[in-house]
């Protein structure tokens, strides 16, 4: 469904080149789910950033459903039903919740439909629909309604750069009841950016990216084993996992 062919991105910091991504070879297939992981500061939001469109590889290409979308820039990625969820979602003062689901359905909608779609993401409706999507909501509420737009798209492509960032525990955990309500009810690609256990154990298969390039993926369950057995050696601190580092999230 969506492939990434030698795939390399690089920054200019003064007079040299950095290399953030070393070439990049996946592929995504229809309707499953991928959690990525790795390191900070490996080349796991930069590479969700690309296949969005919100910056330019420097080599290399992606394919949409047999299309080569590496020249598309992100509204026209957006209208090939892709979609981007940041690590901290945009605020809009005066700019009304049911206002922004209405654009994100691009119709209007009546407010049972409206308030089933708040519903999904734990969210009493009636306590929000005519907020604003401004600094009166916490980080846990604009992450649930960021997604809420995410699922009246109706995407083929979702991608979340890690969605458990800024949030307390309870929403967390209203979030990964919803992305695995959303495995199961929609027919999307879903790509993870996540450190957090609950998220990897998820997903069909886990990609680890370390040092800009792809050190590994494999199944959820083959790879989870290994996580979980270097986790329980006690120390608190870093584990290697598949030539890897993996810290273990905390709260």
């Amino acid at each position: 469904m969506l492939q990434i062919k030698d795939l390399s991105f690089s920054v200019e910091e003064g007079n040299r080149s950095v290399d953030i991504l070393k070439n990049i070879n996946l592929l995504f297939e229809a309707n499953k789910f991928y959690a990525i992981t790795g390191p900070n500061g490996g080349g796991k939001s930069s590479l969700a950033k690309v296949i969005m469109g919100i910056v330019k590889p420097t080599r290399g290409s992606i394919w949409l459903k047999g299309e080569d979308i590496t020249a598309l820039g992100i509204t026209e990625r957006a209208k090939r039903k892709m979609g981007y969820a940041f690590q901290q979602p945009p605020r809009f003062k005066g700019f009304k919740i049911r206002d922004l689901l209405n654009l994100s359905f691009g119709e209007e909608k009546n407010e049972d439909e409206i308030c089933d779609l708040l519903l999904e993401v734990g969210l009493c409706a009636q306590d929000y629909i005519n907020r604003d999507v401004d600094a009166s909501l916490s980080g846990g509420e604009l992450k649930r309604i960021e997604i809420a737009t995410v699922l009246a798209r109706n995407l083929t492509l979702a991608i979340f750069d890690e969605p458990e960032a800024g949030i307390d525990l309870w929403s967390f955990q209203k979030l990964v009841e919803t992305f695995q309500t959303m495995h199961k009810d929609k027919e999307t690609t879903i790509i993870i950016i996540s450190h957090q256990e609950k998220i990897l154990r998820l997903a069909d298969e886990v990609i680890i990216i370390a040092d800009g390039m792809v050190k590994e993926q494999a199944k959820r369950d083959d790879i989870m084993s290994r996580i979980v057995k270097d986790l329980e050696c006690g120390c608190n601190k870093t584990c290697d996992v598949g030539g890897v580092a993996y810290v273990e999230p905390t709260g």
